[in-house]
């Protein structure tokens, strides 16, 4: 009878270690593919594990009280026939027992097929979460109550299952397996970051905005609309601060026509380009860039003038900058600049523009480098050197070397790069 008590309690045992691992190392994408197709098993399992700390604090409650009760039975068993010298065997056949058949094997089982068995086990565990639903609330009191000597707080809200980290971690190891292109895990990673990243990291700077000036004859307008590699551009008056429209190329064209047709080409002379302009649309610059895409979509439009706290244009966004960021550099014929394409020279170094955003040439080149404090690799320099360097200028900082190749006013231009102490050879293996 003993020996059979002792029998079920390691199989008690078996059942709350694989329970657990299961619960735990399951995909909750999965068991939530499994539940829309209708497995309950699978629904149950997503319920039970809401609550984390309370799954684990009821697992591993039953599973010591069994594995206690085992112990103390066998104990008693081997006394009883090998007198004291018992107590000593029954440690040692108990641990060889418990290790095999109650840990090691249930979780290497649980490990193999963690949805099939989540799905399985997830009802019982489920009720007996709320059989000894007290004494877990009990001992997760007392291990509040130390964990708060320390400085510490267990927050219950907190959901220990991230689907953005999960997704993350499982692309960076099927990367390293190979079985993911770096391209398929850039545009991945890229779309899961929209939602911490702002306008301004990716804006196109006011300085480089191109831009059409009201007053300028219409001839003049629409020479420059017509040579602009862009089809939308901002119209101002007085100073470029001071935007007052956006105008689309087709709109202007349209619009000329109209007034060559009425009225003959003397009319164009008179034409006002801000009656084919459209109101400009200004976003902080400190709005998340997933939420961009949805008030671009929304509004149905491409194009917004990037301004700060105080009002002032910072720069430009369009929608084709935020899908940049997923799917890569989009170019057609009338791009006039090409993506930087990053080689190595015969010393290691790569030669970039400064104003090439860290975030770029960190997916170029799977660096690490801080885009804590800078957006561009030239902001970078100029932060960490804490002055704007001349040209020839050489520091090291974050593990990399950096070299001023040129500088144009008081804007670093273009910089020579390398990992410090990676060799030519490693720097074109790389690529």
């Amino acid at each position: 009878m003993t020996v059979a008590a002792i029998l079920v309690l390691l199989g008690l045992s078996g059942f709350f270690s694989g329970s657990e691992t299961a619960l735990t190392a399951s995909s909750r994408a999965k068991l939530r593919a499994r539940a829309d197709r209708g497995d309950a098993g699978a629904q149950a399992a997503l319920s039970v594990t809401e609550d984390s700390e309370r799954l684990i604090g009821s697992i591993l409650l039953g599973n010591n009280v069994v594995n206690i009760l085992a112990a103390s039975l066998a104990t008693a068993l081997f006394t009883r026939i090998f007198g004291s010298g018992g107590v000593a065997l029954a440690t040692l056949v108990m641990t060889l027992l418990v290790l095999i058949f109650s840990e090691v094997l249930p979780k290497t089982y649980a490990i193999l097929a963690p949805e099939d068995l989540a799905s399985r086990v997830a009802r019982p565990v489920r009720a007996l979460t709320v059989v000894i639903a007290p004494v877990v609330a009990v001992v997760r009191m007392i291990v509040r109550g130390i964990l708060a000597l320390f400085g510490l707080r267990s927050d219950s809200g907190d959901h220990v299952f991230s689907v953005q980290e999960e997704i993350a971690g499982a692309l960076a190891i099927g990367h390293s397996s190979g079985t993911v292109q770096k391209e398929e895990r850039d545009r991945l990673l890229g779309a899961l970051d929209l939602g911490d990243r702002s306008v301004e990291e990716i804006m196109l700077h006011r300085s480089r905005i191109e831009m059409i000036d009201a007053e300028l004859p219409t001839q003049e307008i629409i020479d420059r609309v017509l040579k602009s590699p862009h089809t939308r551009l901002p119209v101002y008056r007085g100073e470029r601060e001071n935007v007052i429209g956006v105008v689309h190329a087709k709109d202007l064209l349209r619009g000329v026509s109209r007034i060559v047709r009425e009225a003959g080409e003397a009319g164009v002379e008179g034409f006002d380009v801000l009656s084919v302009s459209m109101p400009p649309y200004f976003v902080p610059e400190t709005t998340p860039l997933d939420e961009q895409m949805r008030e671009f979509l929304a509004r149905r439009t491409h194009f917004a003038l990037v301004v700060d706290e105080y009002g002032s244009l910072r720069g430009l966004i369009t929608l084709e900058d935020i899908l940049e960021e997923i799917v890569g550099e989009i170019t057609d014929e009338h791009d006039t600049e090409a993506a930087q394409i990053l080689t190595p020279n015969a010393a290691g170094d790569y030669l970039v523009e400064g104003a090439m955003t860290i975030r770029d040439l960190n997916r170029a080149l799977d660096w690490a480098l801080p885009d804590d404090e800078a957006n561009t690799i030239a902001g970078l320099v100029i932060h960490m050197a804490q002055c704007i360097p001349t040209q020839g200028q050489v520091f090291s900082f974050h593990g990399y070397r950096f070299e001023v190749v040129s500088r144009r006013e008081n804007r670093l231009t273009r910089l020579r790069i390398r990992p410090l102490g990676e060799t030519p050879a490693q720097a074109m293996a790389d690529q």
